[in-house]
């Protein structure tokens, strides 16, 4: 995965605000990670995109496709809890697809991401996210491995 540029003279603290202003460009009013799956067909009608249902043996995925080309994939366990999301395309609002995990995120960022490394690959244990590209191309992905079925490998995530 190709990461995001941010030039060295950014502060840690800077390219973490510039980052959450990408990422919340476009997209907007998914269903969050860890949360119940009941929002995503009014998500999908707010945001006039496409969507369907792509059933697995151990969990479905909900892909939906916004007008401006963006896709987001949300990795539903058997309970009904949104355990994975990936995206690709315009930027997402990460706050919104990352729900009550954002602080994490950003928290996570601010103490972990060099401004000399490309991309953001966060592990804090059960929060996993790792995303990169530029400004009108990116491509990410958020799992939590605590709500993600034993039999799904992360690999499956994409």
């Amino acid at each position: 995965m190709r990461g995001i540029c941010v030039p060295k003279v950014l502060s840690v603290a800077a390219a973490v605000l510039l980052l959450t202003a990408v990422f919340g460009m476009a997209v907007s009013a998914f269903a969050a990670l860890g949360e119940n799956q009941s929002s995503i067909s009014s998500d999908q009608a707010h945001l006039k995109a496409r969507g369907r249902f792509v059933p697995h043996q151990f969990y479905s995925v909900q892909e939906m496709q916004t007008p401006s080309g963006t896709t987001v994939r949300q990795f539903v366990s058997p309970q009904g809890t949104v355990f994975a999301v990936t995206w690709q395309g315009s930027a997402p609002d990460l706050e919104t697809l990352l729900g009550s995990y954002f602080e994490e995120f950003v928290t996570a960022v601010k103490r972990e991401h060099s401004p000399r490394v490309r991309g953001i690959h966060i592990d804090d244990g059960d929060l996993v996210v790792q995303t990169g590209g530029h400004m009108r191309f990116v491509v990410g992905r958020a799992f939590l491995r605590s709500k993600t079925p034993s039999q799904v490998s992360s690999d499956e995530i994409r």
